[in-house]
């Protein structure tokens, strides 16, 4: 029997230019829902209840308000957010969700758009991207499960965005695979690095520095035009373009890392568990704000999506002290700068190397196809914290031969 696994994807329709009443519609309902989050994380409320009592009182669907329940608490627990940005789509319930096909429409597809009071929900056709069309249909027909839907203005249109999930044939494990780890992070967006024998090969580095600087151009730029009063057009115009390079960025990395990934023989992807990703993460107010401002979860999903319908394995491994760990003798090192890891240890061979190929080894090092070694646990305390070997999957080995150093040089641009 053929083993299955879930995969995830978001599909995404643009609303067909609604009438004036409609829009105004659309436009209450974001305005109240935004209201609401706003006043939910302002009180501190950290559990379900909590946020009931808060948003209760507002005129929104119970599927509005019950997606508000689950996501304020994750804004400080699991994201560890301060403050709130402003763009905020609209979230509701999968209960809510309910779509209509007749190909005898200009718009096959229209959606009923949730609306709080019996009997004041309405249809709008939808403008679908053609390459979804039979995830649309398998949609409509229950063949696949609706998750959390989300409504957000970009620019002067209304975009849908509707996650689901379906079954598809799990990649089995190669008996003797090539470990590709990957890192995320702030100035390298994303590097991978292959092991094989033990030793890191032909590493791939996706550069951050455009996503960077779109992340402080649309902070400055926004800031400004709402400084100067300008029309809310204007700022959801600029606020649209931004997020659409955003996401061209994620799709293209993502698109990247698992043809890098394919060039290898029987190569499995190993990604960083998010669920430990912030814990102890403080660096101030200012870098906290960048560092969270990334889209984490939603790089490492599209990863994780294009791997199994490339028929590639993919497996999460713990992400602590992977930028601080020798890849090779598993010491804890010292990172002079953002880009230099050194080693400590006067009997390893690595002297310097660059950070986050190091970090993206030690990630494709952590993962046992073998289950031979003790695997990391957040409730254990065996953390390396005196210059000790780290507890890895990889155990002990004899020191691989002494080969050519990966400095900064070669990977600065």
């Amino acid at each position: 029997m053929v083993a299955k696994t879930t995969a995830t994807k978001t599909l995404e329709a643009t609303l067909a230019p609604p009438t004036t009443g409609k829009e105004q519609r659309l436009e209450r309902t974001v305005a109240t829902y935004r209201r609401a989050l706003e006043d939910a994380f302002e009180s501190g409320a950290d559990t379900q209840n909590a946020v009931n009592d808060i948003v209760t009182p507002y005129t929104l669907t119970s599927y509005a308000k019950d997606a508000l329940k689950n996501y304020v608490p994750q804004l400080r627990r699991t994201y560890n957010a301060s403050e709130l940005e402003d763009d905020h789509p609209v979230r509701f319930t999968n209960r809510g969700f309910q779509i209509d096909h007749s190909d005898e429409r200009a718009y096959e597809f229209c959606w009923r758009v949730p609306q709080a009071g019996r009997g004041n929900a309405f249809w709008i056709p939808l403008r679908i991207n053609p390459e979804q069309e039979s995830l649309w249909f398998d949609l409509l027909n229950g063949d696949v499960s609706v998750g959390e839907f989300r409504l957000q203005q970009h620019r002067t249109n209304w975009v849908l965005h509707v996650a689901i999930e379906y079954d598809i044939a799990e990649p089995e494990t190669p008996d003797d695979p090539t470990r590709i780890g990957f890192d995320i992070g702030e100035s390298k967006l994303l590097t991978g690095c292959a092991r094989q024998n033990g030793t890191p090969t032909q590493p791939y580095i996706y550069d951050g520095g455009r996503a960077r600087a779109l992340r402080k151009e649309m902070y400055t730029t926004l800031k400004r035009l709402q400084e100067r009063d300008a029309a809310q057009w204007r700022i959801d115009e600029r606020f649209g373009h931004y997020q659409n390079a955003l996401t061209d960025i994620v799709e293209k990395a993502s698109r990247e890392a698992v043809e890098y990934a394919e060039s290898f023989e029987d190569p499995v992807i190993v990604l960083e568990d998010l669920s430990y990703i912030r814990e102890n993460l403080d660096y101030g107010k200012y870098m906290n704000r960048r560092l969270h401002s990334w889209a984490f979860a939603r790089l490492t999903d599209r990863i994780k999506d294009k791997a199994l319908e490339a028929g590639i394995p993919v497996e999460f491994v713990n992400p602590r002290y992977t930028s601080q760990t020798c890849h090779e003798c598993g010491h804890i090192g010292s990172r002079g700068s953002q880009a230099e890891f050194k080693c400590t240890n006067a009997e390893c061979w690595v002297t310097e190397y660059q950070a986050d190929i190091n970090a993206a080894a030690n990630i494709a090092g952590r993962f046992d196809p073998w289950g031979e070694s003790v695997p990391w646990k957040s409730e254990r305390d065996d953390s390396p914290r005196d210059g000790s070997r780290c507890d890895t999957a990889t155990g002990h080995r004899t020191p691989s031969r002494q080969s050519r150093q990966t400095t900064l040089a070669a990977f600065q641009s």
